[in-house]
């Protein structure tokens, strides 16, 4: 423990070591370890010739504002639970990191149920998460499928469809060529096709299955994605008339968009919540991850702002937002709103929905109107992030 750790990237040999290293350390195999070996980046952290901890990294675009920007996804990292409670952990972080940011990384995504580690390091939860579940033969009293066809399979069209909705966020993943595949093989997905006669996908559902020992099965929904309500309702309707074999309904976490169609279209409220640990965001570079970004076409402003940096001093920084774009400057002017890192997070994946809860997550403004203009102009679009990694 008295020698210092060093970090490099991982070869074939380092890539076993660690393999061998998660399964001990979260208590069974992580199968992704092997499975994105050709897409991730792996760091590792050496003592003594001995990986003692690592993760891997992703560099994906993530939607804000309707624009893909880089982003290094971070997943099954894990420390040697030996070597825990020595802040290896941080350093293993800036070690993942810093190839990704190389690539052109300028945010950067985590899940894990470490929050106040990742908070520690500037990460910051824009929104809860949560895993819904509802009993079959709710659905398939609340809800019908009009005329809606439904195929099985995925098609082109449908990935499409996926990539155009996934727009309409603040948080999900541009899916690259090799996604669908892997999640398909991984979970062994089932995927069906929802559209109107004659018309274009307008919904996109995958689930996974899995018997029960005496009868029938669960059923899992990995994919939610429709592009009006008529369809959601219609994606609804197809789910509730697996009662004969499933139960409940579990919408995997994340998975079901936060949207009131469900809520609103239940005859009788019975559906089930469990909050899981977030997905948390960190900026890494304030004028790319700015420049980036999507912006409201009809919003021309200039706000002075502060923000935290790195060694918790504070920067001053003009924001000027015209024609659907920004740009952020350094400034002398004092700054109207004060976002701490953590904030500036939250912010720009359009966590504040109004002035009030961002006054009441700490955001310390002189103007209300400064304040509502940005909450504003990152708020067009809602937080979700239904992609795991």
């Amino acid at each position: 423990m008295n020698q210092p750790p060093t970090f490099t990237p991982a070869d074939d040999g380092l890539w076993e070591q660690y393999d061998q290293l998660a399964t001990r350390a979260y208590g069974h195999p992580i199968s992704d370890i092997t499975h994105l070996r050709e897409h991730a980046d792996l760091q590792v952290a050496l003592r003594g010739g001995r990986v003692v901890a690592g993760g891997l990294g992703l560099l994906l675009d993530q939607y804000f504002g309707g624009a893909p920007v880089p982003s290094a996804c971070l997943g099954d990292g894990c420390v040697a639970p030996e070597e825990r409670g020595g802040r290896l952990a941080a350093g293993m972080t800036a070690a993942r990191l810093r190839p990704l940011i190389e690539r052109g990384a300028v945010i950067s995504a985590i899940t894990t149920s470490s929050t106040g580690y990742a908070r520690r390091l500037g990460w910051e939860a824009p929104t809860d998460v949560f895993a819904w579940s509802v009993a079959t033969d709710d659905l398939k009293r609340s809800f019908t499928s009009e005329d809606f066809e439904i195929e099985h399979g995925p098609t082109e069209e449908a990935e499409a469809l996926q990539r155009d909705l996934a727009r309409q966020w603040n948080g999900p993943l541009h899916r690259p060529a090799w996604w669908t595949k892997w999640k398909r093989d991984k979970h062994q997905l089932t995927t069906y096709r929802f559209a109107r006669p004659g018309h274009p996908t307008t919904g996109l559902l995958s689930l996974t299955t899995q018997r029960h020992e005496r009868h029938g099965m669960s059923l899992v929904v990995h994919d939610f994605w429709a592009a009006s309500q008529p369809t959601a309702a219609a994606m609804l309707a197809f789910l509730g008339r697996h009662n004969t074999r499933a139960r409940t309904i579990t919408f995997r976490r994340g998975a079901l968009p936060p949207y009131p169609t469900l809520l609103h279209g239940l005859r009788h409220h019975r559906a089930a919540a469990e909050a899981w640990h977030p997905w948390m965001l960190r900026i890494l570079d304030v004028p790319d991850a700015i420049r980036l970004r999507g912006w409201p076409a009809d919003l021309a402003t200039a706000v002075p702002i502060e923000i935290e940096n790195e060694t918790a001093a504070w920067d001053r920084w003009m924001l000027r937002i015209q024609n659907a774009n920004a740009e952020i400057t350094p400034t002398h002017d004092e700054g109207q709103v004060t976002f701490s890192r953590r904030q500036l997070a939250v912010w720009y994946a359009g966590g504040y929905r109004s002035t009030t809860s961002a006054r009441m997550a700490g955001v310390h403004a002189k103007s209300e109107k400064a304040l509502a203009t940005l909450i504003r102009s990152t708020a067009q679009f809602e937080p979700w992030l239904p992609d795991h990694f």
